[in-house]
């Protein structure tokens, strides 16, 4: 995006189902290993392993009253500190195409975008190295290349 406003006015959209959408908060092994000793509970009090999902092995529990995430408490999340990525990206996501380029989406259900200033080329190329270290790190706890 060239021209795209956001500011995070803190609503917590992002950290759960919608009645348009089912989140799936997907967590990367050091991720989960991050917030588990950060919070000093093992990982399968927080989330679930998964299949099929590379370079993510594990998602976020939510809440089965209102679909939320676990540690969503008062609208503010108890492990901002160790946000998993996806969490970091959002509104945002990274689209790899096959000649090697990435994009980012956006999703236009965040009623941050729109407000704020215009996000810069600089803060996009922030998160797109934030999201190949982390992806690299996925990668190298679990044997891979």
């Amino acid at each position: 995006p060239t021209t795209v406003r956001f500011r995070c006015i803190k609503c917590g959209i992002c950290c759960g189902d919608t009645k348009e959408k089912t989140r799936h908060i997907l967590l990367l092994t050091p991720e989960a290993e991050q917030i588990a000793k950060t919070t000093l509970q093992p990982t399968t009090q927080f989330a679930v392993k998964i299949k099929d999902t590379e370079p993510y092995s594990y998602e976020m529990k939510k809440r089965a009253e209102d679909g939320k995430c676990v540690f969503l408490e008062n609208d503010r999340c108890k492990i901002y500190s160790v946000r998993p990525l996806i969490c970091r990206f959002y509104p945002f996501e990274l689209k790899s195409s096959h000649g090697g380029k990435h994009s980012f989406l956006f999703t236009e259900e965040c009623p941050g975008i729109s407000k704020g200033g215009i996000l810069s080329e600089g803060y996009f190329r922030k998160m797109f190295r934030l999201a190949r270290a982390k992806h690299r790190q996925a990668a190298d706890s679990s044997g891979g290349s």
